[in-house]
């Protein structure tokens, strides 16, 4: 319950208190200072309070409720004296709560003790003791070491921390204490633990039954109001966490209430003082006068109602029951009543209240009758697939080349001062003088600092010049210090330029060498022949004390940039240090360059605009401007962003991003009005002088969007009731600091200080002035933008006058009254229909952001802030999903995905899982059994689309970030978060928070647990957190090593050493870094819990025992002495994998042989497999035809004369990888590449390809036949690809013997491929099949593509009933047109200890078509009968093929109109 929350409760509505969330926590608010201690609640639109029952939509009773306490092994509590167990209770799956009590005794004072196992160290007991005829706590004065007061409601005491368990005792040394009643929290995880919702009670004597047997007894007559009775009820459900009650409960809970409220009658209440206490209205006295009276009837009832939607609005606007709304306008009533009975008028209290529109507001609400609840917007029926964008721009990487150049004089002037013994350089500038320039260097060399000074300008020249040892001071120098030739003068020295040369090329210098002094910089200005010379219209100023940038030469190549543009940026960065004016000039300068400099010019943009709104860059720098300069410079830079986006839909994405850093600007000479109506300020509310003189400095010199800031913070102080610490909070909170008010060129020396008479013409007009701030600042500023498209004119006296700004022409119908619902609901603490306001908003401005408006950039703008909204109004509403049903957080995705995807320039994916999402919905709503296990599928995808979206950002922003942050010095901290900051900046990050609240839930409904055990073998082994798998493959481990792996693809090998792969990732079950997991006996399992993996990684190098189960991994640390005698835990060089033999396969005279002259000296077993099974498998059952290049032809072809100079080549790449040089790989697979056809292999090829009825490529043309000779090479070159070589290297196999057949098959151009394993590969059951299944071909399912395939499971005495263990999260499908591929088919597969399978290549001759998947339309998903005849099929041809072989099959094959066909089976290793 949030602290606003409490105010709409009587002051004293309940009895005792309930169970508080943690007050500290954003989801748990804590008591509210009304309550005796809070209750978090789960409140929710269904929820109600109606007539005499409580309503709810479950139909689980409280005992229903309850979790049954498992067993679990845990200490036992053994308190010092005599003592009863009270009980235990079940905390979470591991943790068991133990209550013992000791009965006082003579000189002993009751004791309990509490005992919670396998605890963290972070508990706290949140506890109070409960007196008779008390209805608050109270809190003994007899108290634990460590306890603390919370709000003065309850007490908090620490447990003391005892191994694996946590202890704590209470002594009660008053007789009055009844009981003692308390909640656990584990403050590090900021969990609370409750009995069942409810507060845990300890009785210290007598029963509490027993207690109301006997009071009523004393009056069994008694009766209680129904009304009152209702009450009551209520707020046992509030304080019961509003659950949700089955009818039975309701009357229940009704009956409970009644007993209550008698039992308080029984003691000697009256009606009235019930009635006074609910309703908090003092009940009637004799005593009274009539006066009091006469004043409550005075309260008019237009005020309560609008008094009580105040308090109601202020509470978040939650959705009170009828009883509920009773107390609130009793609660107004009060409110009122106090104030006239404090004096006030009832004319005064009317104007007190009665303030802009909330009138209207109430009106609204009685008038549609809603009373205390939240209306909502109806959202308009839209086909998903009208929300997509498919503009993914094309990355050109700039390839960094330097042409050769001569370097100027200035920069070898540079080098040579950089090459001094000894010197550390400090500082390099370089000015502009008209075309020349002036390079000024800072160098520390033994112990001193020397300055020097180097230009290209002709002509006599004279540095004026002086020391400071603060800001704006001219200080003359020690006449030790000035150079010979130097005039003295009497606050400064004159020294001219020297002329010398340097490889023939002339300049002018001058060397100042200082020593001591602790001077801050050094200002200057040149003269030449009585010219001055100066810094636009400023004195040039070189800074000592500022931090050391790094030099060009430390900031790398900038590869993956577009660099030219970035050294370009780098070389203006002195001039736009100006003023936020020369900046937005000088990127509007270059805007048309990182335009032709595609994605990566306008990422350059971004960084170096970044960098400056994060205030890593310097703003403003010994120049005044004007503010309505700064504004036509952002008029000027945001109208260029404005075009690029109507002609680059390519980029939209980016130029979202780069318009979120810059202010709209003004029209009609708003920004002036900056300067103007600060005056006006001062003038109103009397505040010439102090921090508001100084502000008014400030902004007349060089205003900035800290201005912004600086207002925001001063209307919270003054709101605060002129708290200072309010203030410093806002300012500190927005990134402002003490240091950097005082850095300002006029800086902010002074904290404001008011009085109260000025606070509401403060508060007026700093609101009428933010106004102003933000339509120059704040261009994505909601309110602001808000304000420019729907149009206002001057408003305030003496602000914004004469500013008039035109609606927007062409908005939506409709669109006015939307806006005002998102302003008016913005700030609501339930943010659902805040939520579906900001998105339908969205929605109806995408077609006039897609086409050429007018007024694009305002929308723009627009589009922008109600974006930014909707990721502060989520985080906002975590709290209200922490109870909420999976439905809800459902929903929230779909409406977070939705606001993704009208974000983005490419959202095919992201609108498929929108899609994938509401279907989830649908089926839950219906109640479909499998609706969480198609839920976890596409929370899975979404997982992927986001660490894909991710990286791509990663790819693109962060090599700009990095060169350009080192050219111009920007802290590191900044460069290396600046990715991770503009993917939080965005909902993205968001809607990873969701998935993550949601997965638990799936798993469990689904069953899944938090593995998924791919290969289950006991191991033992030395924890090691590694960030990619394919790192590390080629490394050695010495000794038994479990990786913990944050990404695994599925083409990798598994280093030696290892003995289990963790991963949060997901690679298929039959994927090849699987298959080979399960072949080496290494444990590899998914770990879909963060705590758990998070466990392991801090746990780095401790020694755990890993022993899996079919659906869970039990680990634990072990000592290194469990190690011996483990089998297959101890790793040596001595047992490594022996070494396989291979004969060398010759040629055998034939470059192209039919499938029926296949045989081992041919070819490989994948080829002969095939064979094999033509004409055995059943009819219904298809085999691709095929033939095949034999063993041999490779090495006949590059021993062709036509071959000569590539076989050298190859023969010496060969040589240097004998010798350890393994970057020949690659090298080698280029020089294979190179070969050329010897005749007859064409022509052989040909004439069996005919023979076979497959079609020749040479057939549609000569390229047509390259095309199938490159796809061939293809095959051969992956004999040399680092997977396969490696693999052969680990069992010793001599790779010259290792000879490569091509098998050629005519492609299926499948709807489905799959992959069988006829023994369940996860859990060795002989009775069951193990497939999965794809979408298109099989490549997505064997190689390294994200996501998981459809898999399932049957039963071989039972084929027709397959059942599905995981739908599809794969984004990517594979197809391709009718074509023909060339299988790898070695001597090195299948071999007895050694399993080749998937190390080689299998090359179409036609690229494939990467197509994004819909699963929602895909019949296999949707259509069950469909699915279960195309699985059982899929079944049935494996159980046959391992039948005809007699042994477990390892199968590959498609499916194309229901028909299946078979490609190949192998062994299943």
């Amino acid at each position: 319950m949030s602290n606003t929350v409490g105010h709409c409760l009587p002051q004293r509505a309940l009895c005792r208190p309930c169970a508080v969330g943690n007050p500290n926590s954003r989801s748990h608010q804590g008591s509210s200072p009304s309550l005796l201690c809070g209750i978090p609640t789960a409140s929710k639109a269904e929820h109600g309070f109606l007539g005499s029952k409580l309503s709810s939509s479950t139909t689980k009773s409280l005992n229903q409720r309850r979790r049954a306490v498992s067993m679990v092994p845990c200490a036992v509590l053994a308190p010092d004296r005599s003592s009863e167990l009270m009980g235990k209770f079940e905390l979470d799956s591991s943790s068991v709560l133990q209550v013992a009590v000791t009965a006082p005794s003579q000189g002993s004072p009751a004791q309990i003790d509490l005992l919670v196992t396998n605890s963290s160290s972070s508990l706290v007991l949140h506890w109070g003791a409960i007196c008779p005829r008390k209805e608050d706590w109270l809190l003994p004065s007899s108290r634990p070491d460590g306890t603390r007061t919370y709000k003065n409601k309850a007490l908090q005491t620490p447990f003391i921390k005892s191994g694996s368990n946590s202890l704590l005792k209470i002594e009660i040394d008053d007789p009055e204490i009844q009981a003692v009643e308390f909640l656990i929290v584990d403050e590090a995880r900021n969990k609370w633990f409750k009995n069942n919702g409810k507060n845990f009670q300890v009785q210290l004597s007598g029963s509490s039954k027993e207690n109301q047997n006997v009071s009523g007894n004393a009056n069994s007559n008694a009766t209680v109001p129904e009304d009152l009775v209702q009450i009551q009820a209520y707020l046992r459900w509030e304080r019961n966490g509003k659950q949700m009650y089955a009818p039975d409960q309701e009357k229940e809970e009704y009956e409970a209430a009644r007993a209550e409220l008698l039992e308080e009658i029984n003691r000697g209440a009256s009606v009235e003082q019930l009635r006074a206490r609910l309703t908090k209205k003092p009940e009637a006295k004799e005593s009274r006068t009539k006066k009091s009276a006469t004043v409550e009837s005075e309260i008019p009832e237009d005020l309560v109602q609008v008094q009580a939607y105040v308090r109601w609005e202020k509470a978040g606007k939650p959705n009170y029951p009828p009883e509920k709304q009773l107390i609130e306008f009793e609660e107004a009533r009060k409110e009122l009543q106090l104030e006239v009975e404090k004096g006030t008028s009832i004319v005064d209290l009317r104007k007190k209240i009665l303030k802009g529109n909330i009138q209207s507001k109430v009106s609204k609400q009685l008038k549609t009758k809603k009373y205390f609840s939240v209306e909502r917007i109806q959202r308009k029926e839209r086909d998903i697939m009208h929300l997509l964008n498919k503009h993914a721009p094309q990355t050109v990487e700039e390839k960094v080349y330097v042409s050769p150049k001569s370097p100027t004089v200035l920069e070898l002037f540079s080098k040579a001062i950089e090459e001094q013994e000894g010197s550390i350089i400090l500082k390099k500038e370089l000015f502009k003088l008209d075309d020349k320039g002036l390079l000024v260097t800072v160098v520390s060399a033994f112990g001193k600092t020397k300055v020097h000074f180097a230009t290209t300008h002709n002509g006599p020249l004279i540095l004026h010049w002086s020391l400071s040892g603060k800001a704006r001071e001219w200080k003359v120098p020690p006449p030790d210090t000035v150079p010979s030739g130097s005039t003295l003068l009497e606050k400064a020295c004159e020294t001219p330029f020297i002329e010398a040369s340097l490889a023939g090329l002339v300049y002018q210098s001058i060397e100042i060498e200082l020593d001591g002094g602790n001077y801050k910089g050094l200002p200057f200005v040149l003269r030449s022949n009585e010219i001055w010379i100066n810094f636009n219209g400023s004195d040039f100023f070189i800074d000592f004390s500022s931090e050391t940038k790094e030099s060009r030469k430390d900031a790398g190549d900038g590869r993956g940039t577009a660099k030219a543009l970035l050294d370009k940026i780098a070389e203006l960065e002195t001039e736009a240090q100006r003023s936020l004016m020369h900046r937005f000039n000088i990127v509007a300068d270059l805007a048309e360059e990182a335009k032709d400099a595609g994605q990566l010019g306008l990422a350059g943009l971004l960084v170096w605009l970044r960098f400056m709104s994060t205030r890593q860059l310097t703003w403003n720098k010994n120049y005044n401007v004007k503010p309505r300069e700064i504004s036509k410079a952002q008029d000027r830079l945001t109208d260029q962003l404005q075009n690029m986006y109507k002609t680059c839909p390519q980029y939209r994405e980016t130029l979202r991003m780069i318009m979120s850093t810059v202010g709209r600007g003004g029209e009609g000479d708003v920004g002036q009005r900056i300067r103007d109506e600060i005056l006006v300020i001062q003038r109103n509310n009397e505040c010439k002088g102090g921090m508001m003189e100084e502000w008014h400095q400030k902004l007349h010199n060089n205003t900035s969007p800290d201005d912004v800031v600086i207002c925001q913070a001063l209307i919270d102080y003054i709101k605060s009731d002129f708290d200072i610490n309010v203030y410093w909070d806002t300012l500190k909170t927005n990134g402002i600091t003490k240091e950097r008010l005082l850095s300002y060129d006029r800086a902010i020396h002074s904290e404001p200080k008011f009085n109260h008479n000025q606070k509401e013409s403060l508060l007026r007009d700093l609101g009428h002035y933010m106004r102003t701030l933000k339509a120059v600042h704040s261009g994505a500023d909601l309110e602001s933008s808000i304000a420019t498209c729907m149009g206002y004119r001057a408003e305030g006296q003496g602000f914004m006058v004469g500013v008039q700004i035109n609606p927007v022409k062409g908005l939506p119908s409709g669109f006015h009254n939307l806006l005002e619902f998102v302003l008016e609901h913005v700030e609501d603490k339930k943010v659902e229909p805040l939520l579906e306001g900001l998105l339908e908003a969205r929605a109806e401005l995408r077609p006039l952001l897609l086409n050429s408006h007018e007024r694009l950039k305002d929308i723009i703008f627009l589009d922008i802030a109600l974006d930014s909204t909707v990721r502060t109004a989520i985080e906002r509403g975590y709290e209200e999903l922490n109870s909420a049903e999976p439905e809800k957080k459902m929903y929230f995705i779909t409406l977070v995905l939705e606001n993704l995807a009208l974000s983005m320039d490419d959202n095919e994916d992201l609108i498929y899982c929108l899609k994938g999402w509401n279907h989830a919905l649908e089926m839950s709503k219906r109640k479909d059994d499998q609706w969480a296990l198609y839920a976890k599928a596409f929370l899975d995808r979404t997982r992927l689309a986001l660490a894909s979206k991710g990286e791509q950002y990663h790819h693109i922003l962060q090599p700009s970030a990095e060169y350009l942050g080192s050219l111009l010095g920007v802290d590191q901290w900044a460069v290396n978060i600046f990715t991770e900051e503009i993917i939080r900046s965005g909902s993205a990050a968001s809607l990873s928070t969701l998935l993550n609240r949601l997965d638990p839930t799936l798993r469990k409904v689904a069953h899944l647990g938090s593995w998924q055990v791919i290969s289950p073998v006991e191991v033992a082994g030395y924890v090691v957190v590694i960030d990619e798998l394919l790192s590390v493959q080629n490394i050695s481990y010495d000794r038994p090593t479990v990786l913990v792996a944050k990404s695994v693809k599925g083409e990798e090998e598994i280093p030696d050493g290892t003995v289990a792969v963790l991963t949060p990732d997901m690679p298929d079950v039959l994927s090849h870094v699987s298959v080979r997991a399960r072949n080496s006996k290494v444990c590899f399992a998914t770990c879909f819990d963060t705590n758990i993996l998070s466990e392991f990684q801090a746990n780095e190098g401790k020694l755990f025992r890993l022993k899996p189960t079919s659906a869970d991994i039990v680990y634990r640390v072990i000592e290194e002495s469990e190690l011996s005698g483990s089998s297959s835990l101890n790793i040596t060089d001595d047992q490594s994998s022996p070494a396989v033999n291979l004969v060398k396969k010759q040629f055998i005279g034939r470059y192209a042989i039919s499938a029926e002259e296949f045989t081992s000296e041919m070819v490989g077993a994948k080829s002969r497999n095939i064979s094999f099974l033509k004409g055995k498998v059943p009819q219904w059952v298809g085999i691709p035809t095929s033939i095949a290049l034999p063993f041999g032809v490779f090495e006949k072809v590059l021993s062709d004369d036509v071959n000569q100079e590539v076989a050298s080549n190859l023969q010496m790449l060969k040589k240097r990888l004998t010798q350890g040089e393994f970057s020949a790989l690659g090298e080698i697979r280029k020089t294979v590449l190179q070969l050329a056809p010897p005749s007859p292999l064409v022509e052989e090829l040909k004439e069996k390809m005919h023979g076979a009825g497959m079609p020749w490529p040479g057939d549609e043309g000569e390229s047509r036949w390259e095309q199938a000779w490159m796809a061939i090479k293809k095959v051969w070159a992956s004999k040399w690809n680092e997977r396969a070589y490696f693999s052969t290297r680990k069992v010793k196999l001599d790779h010259d013997y290792l000879c490569m057949a091509v098998l050629v098959q005519e492609i299926i151009n499948a709807d489905y491929a799959f992959v069988i394993h006829t023994t369940n590969p996860s859990t060795g059951d002989a009775s069951e099949i193990y497939a999965e299944v794809v979408k298109g071909l099989g490549e997505t399912l064997v190689g390294a593509y994200p996501g998981r395939a459809l898999s399932f499971i049957c039963k071989k005495n039972d084929l027709n009933s397959p059942k599905v263990l995981g739908y599809p999260s794969k984004p990517i499908g594979l197809f391709i047109r009718r074509s023909i591929i060339f299988r790898s088919d070695s001597n090195g597969e299948d071999l007895e200890g050694y399993a080749g399978a998937g190390l080689y290549d299998s090359v179409p001759m036609d690229e494939e078509e990467k197509v994004v998947l819909d699963y929602t339309s895909d019949r296999l998903i949707t259509d069950g009968s469909f699915r279960n005849s195309i699985l059982s099929s899929i079944a049935q041809a494996g159980s046959a093929i391992e039948e005809l072989y007699g042994s477990p099959q390892d199968i590959e094959g498609v499916v194309r109109d229901g028909k299946i066909f078979v490609v190949q089976t192998r062994p299943q290793m």
